[in-house]
């Protein structure tokens, strides 16, 4: 298996916020609002078009 990469390509964000972000639509179906919200509690300011954008991209792993 193949380690994760530290970071997406084309992506400003460590790899860790962004499997979180999708972990947390995909699981716990929350809404991408709701996500920008816990996010933002953890000092990680991201809109929810950026979360929809990596879910749509990466959710497939997810899913």
């Amino acid at each position: 298996m193949p380690s994760e990469p530290t970071t997406y390509p084309g992506s400003r964000f460590p790899a860790e916020v962004i499997h979180h972000a999708t972990w947390h639509y995909h699981v716990f179906s929350l809404s991408l609002r709701d996500i920008e919200l816990i996010l933002a509690e953890r000092g990680v300011v991201v809109s929810h078009e950026s979360i929809r954008r990596w879910c749509l991209r990466f959710g497939a792993a997810f899913a």
